[in-house]
């Protein structure tokens, strides 16, 4: 059956069977022997998506140095880990290739000025498939491939210049429009390109790419140039996936997919025309941020504690808070102004502009995408410093990042790598959408990129409500059907005419109902054994987001959490590449929803004998490192959690805490809110079933008193703590002895 396909692949190896490949060291002394080469002037970029790529990589490029960490990190002693680490987190942060060498002194161009740095680290970046199948994208893509890859190329670099540097190590990114070395003779030398007959570099594997380099004085074990012989590499191994890597009948299958389409096949997922829970449009209201518990932590309403934490907790490994510096960076340029006046008569066809929209989505890397109409609910009320929220834009377009599969395997879901799966998430959609924005902003479209940073709108009813999945048990999370939870999602709001999605089902509330699964892993008793009730006027399986909140903010043995995501038996691979019998599953689940009420029971406790959710050791790369203050140390512990299928779960005897709308803090509270727990545990008596909220809209009665946001205090705008860490003059804090 197939079943561990790519289970035992070491990701750091990457997603292409590069240590298959013979290697010549010959070739190597040539490539050093070569004459230095000129600097060479940056290319100027292509109009409108080329000019919005090219802002954004040189907004990345002003990171490519920094200041090092005081301290070396523990650890970096040993070579071949550290190597593991870094050639890691470039994969990570999807790049195509990734090799290491010595720098000899020919590398650096003629006229700069060489570092002191002893090692390069080569990342290559694929060009991403111009969509020749929509002539609107396909124009509007075609002369930005380039300036596309450049600025991909960049944010991976400058992210792992600025890991190593917080390791203690000094490193430099050499990024297109900064170059100081020839990239491709350092491509050869890491062994991840040869020379071909025009004296360029390729790939063995795919003909269009750019390279840039980490130059760094950290120690790392060094790769061998490829022989000529490894442009035989695309053999009928390769084709069937050799050493689990990635195989070309899987990119043979991404590249017959339509561009505006997903690679997942979504077009076979039925589609409704409303969600498959409930929601009384009508009643549901408008909250402001202040409402959500990462601001009332911000704020203080949790604890001493939990305030100092939430200015940390996810950026407490190495690797995320070298993204933060970015997605704090990306946020003055979300709002898009439009520059000119649209041409109306040329993007007059709805269904024409969302797949124009959908395939620059994909072009740009997000991995799936919806579209819907923003409902009124769908609107923050009040900004987080209390001012009150106009609503703007009428359309949404909903964009999910894959946080990666392989990682997840590797880590417990709540341990070091956590925050930095969310950060890299944040930064890619911050970068694709504000990307977007910026176009639109050029088409004469409005458009505001609502990243985790800064969101006007709540996004979980916009991924329901643009057909990407249906709500869970998780909660406040939506399952998509073949990426299960192990997402991230950003949202492009606009006024460009746009044709919506449905939403789906796929048979999820049935699986929600008989799998525990999730619940039964949580690490803090967040999520509900029983069943779903009307939370503020919608249907959901409510979790306690008191509870959820302060251990991701706190978890003094990682970085967040994601362990409902790593333990849902829907984070499965399902393309060619994945296990047949996953495979199989998800097709059935997908089409033959009639079977879901007897395959739930069995597909549960399948999930648990076949040991998914549990750690996989091949897959784990990183360093479990946490950063104090400016120093990268070890931490006190590491989660380490395996599933439990003999834990037992009692409805009954599980507590858990609503926080309704009429018990939100004011949204321009000045200070702390205290949580009053004892009052929100007592507001479950006054839900309703979803059954009693229809009887009493069918008998004309009013919605409950509780479903009324707490008004202002009139006082004006509160003052944002300068805690946050999207904030310009954010410092991070150190933990005290008593945590």
């Amino acid at each position: 059956m197939h079943l561990l396909k790519n289970g035992n692949r070491p990701f750091h190896l990457g997603a292409f069977p590069l240590e298959t490949l013979p290697r010549d060291d010959e070739l190597g002394a040539q490539e050093i022997a070569r004459p230095a080469v000129a600097m060479v002037a940056d290319r100027p970029a292509s109009p409108l998506l080329g000019k919005s790529t090219r802002d954004y990589r040189d907004l990345f490029g002003q990171f490519a140095t920094g200041e090092v960490a005081p301290e070396v990190a523990p650890d970096t002693d040993d070579m071949k880990r550290c190597t593991v680490d870094i050639l890691g987190a470039a994969y990570f942060l999807d790049a195509s290739h990734a090799g290491i060498c010595l720098i000899p002194e020919s590398a650096w161009r003629v006229g700069a000025t060489p570092q002191p740095h002893s090692h390069a680290i080569v990342i290559m970046v694929e060009h991403s498939r111009v969509p020749d199948d929509e002539p609107l994208s396909a124009a509007w893509t075609r002369a930005a491939v380039v300036d596309t890859a450049e600025m991909r190329a960049t944010e991976i670099a400058v992210n792992i210049a600025g890991h190593i540097r917080l390791m203690g190590y000094d490193a430099r990114a050499d990024v297109p429009g900064d170059r100081m070395l020839d990239e491709a003779r350092l491509a050869v030398l890491a062994g991840i390109a040869i020379r071909d007959a025009d004296d360029g570099v390729t790939s063995p594997y795919f003909k269009d790419f750019t390279i840039a380099v980490i130059t760094t004085t950290y120690q790392l074990e060094c790769d061998r140039p490829l022989a000529a012989g490894a442009m035989n590499a695309k053999g009928v191994r390769y084709w069937w996936g050799i050493n689990d890597a990635q195989s070309g009948r899987e990119r043979n299958r991404r590249a017959r997919r339509p561009s505006h389409a997903s690679r997942y096949p979504m077009e076979t997922v039925k589609r409704i025309d409303r969600p498959t829970t409930l929601i009384l449009d009508d009643e549901v209201p408008r909250v402001p941020k202040r409402a959500a518990f990462f601001e009332r932590a911000l704020q203080g309403d949790l604890g001493d504690k939990a305030q100092r934490e939430r200015a940390r907790f996810a950026t407490k490994h190495p690797l995320s808070r070298s993204m933060v510096s970015l997605i704090r960076a990306m946020v003055p340029h979300q709002l898009a102004k439009p520059k000119t006046s649209p041409d109306l008569a040329k993007y007059s066809d709805p269904a024409q502009n969302s797949k124009a929209l959908k395939a620059l989505s994909y072009f740009l890397g997000a991995d799936l995408t919806g579209i819907c109409e923003i409902p009124r609910y769908a609107w923050y009320s009040h900004k987080d410093d209390g001012t009150e929220i106009e609503m703007y834009h009428k359309y949404a377009v909903v964009m999910l990042i894959d946080q990666g599969f392989d990682t997840m395997e590797g880590a417990s879901g709540d341990d070091w790598i956590s925050g930095a799966q969310s950060m890299r998430g944040y930064q890619r959609g911050a970068e694709i959408a504000g990307v977007m924005s910026d176009f639109l902003g050029q088409l004469g479209f409005p458009a505001r990129a609502q990243t985790n940073a800064d969101s006007d709108v709540l996004q979980i009813p916009l991924v329901l409500l643009a057909g990407l999945g249906e709500l869970s048990r998780i909660g406040e999370l939506v399952l998509n059907p073949f990426v299960g939870p192990r997402f991230k999602s950003v949202v492009l709001t606009t006024d460009m005419p746009l044709e919506v999605d449905k939403p789906i089902d796929f048979g999820l509330q049935t699986f929600c109902n008989g799998c525990l699964k999730c619940a039964r892993e949580c690490p803090c008793d967040a999520i509900p054994f029983g069943d779903k009730v009307m939370f503020n006027g919608y249907e959901i399986w409510k979790p306690d987001a008191e509870r959820c909140a302060r251990y991701r903010v706190t978890n003094p043995h990682g970085s967040a959490c994601g362990r409902c995501m790593k333990t849902c038996p829907i984070n499965k691979v399902v393309d060619a590449d994945g296990p047949l019998f996953t495979r199989l599953a998800s097709w059935l689940g997908v089409n033959a929803m009639f079977l879901k009420p007897i395959m739930v029971p069995i597909a549960t406790w399948l999930d648990d004998a076949l040991g998914n959710g549990r750690r996989n050791p091949n897959k784990k790369w990183w360093f479990d490192h946490e950063v104090v203050g400016d120093r990268v140390v070890t931490p006190k512990g590491v989660n380490k959690r395996e599933i439990d299928p003999s834990r037992k779960v009692d409805p009954a005897k599980q507590r858990m805490a609503y926080y309704n709308a009429s018990m939100m803090p004011p949204p321009d509270a000045p200070g702390p809110v205290p949580v009053d727990r004892k009052a929100a545990m007592a507001a479950a008596a006054l839900l309703e079933t979803p059954d009693e909220a229809k009887a009493r809209v069918a008998a004309g009665k009013p919605a409950p008193a509780h479903y009324t946001p707490t008004p202002p205090t009139g006082a004006g705008p509160a003052t944002k703590l300068a805690a946050n860490p999207y904030a310009a003059d954010f410092k991070d804090t150190k933990p005290s002895e008593a945590d």
